[in-house]
């Protein structure tokens, strides 16, 4: 749809502009393409960083650990903390960890 839009813009051609409901079908098409292209450029750079995972894998790299490095990286401080605490509180319920002395 977008090349065909592309073609009639080369020759001159005028796109015929519907309004549906408060709605051009210019504006519409505009978006829809846009949408598209974005999408199009996710693809490719989810396959960007798919081989650069393989590429550290192959260098002996976890890139199970290396996504979860990543993920912390991009978590508030306050959210992080708040998280390691749960952690720790439910591998202390589990028998994971000693029991820690408050001192009260």
């Amino acid at each position: 749809m977008a090349r065909a839009a592309e073609l009639r813009s080369e020759r001159g051609e005028k796109t015929q502009s519907v309004v549906t409901a408060g709605v051009t079908a210019d504006q519409l098409r505009s978006f829809i393409e846009r949408i598209e292209r974005l999408e199009e450029e996710k693809k490719a750079l989810a396959e960007d960083i798919k081989e650069v995972y393989a590429e550290a894998k192959s260098e002996g790299f976890d890139t199970k650990i290396m996504r979860q490095v990543i993920r912390i990286r991009k978590m508030d401080e306050a959210d992080l903390q708040e998280q390691e605490e749960l952690i720790d509180v439910y591998k202390r319920a589990l028998g994971m960890l000693p029991d820690v002395e408050t001192g009260e």
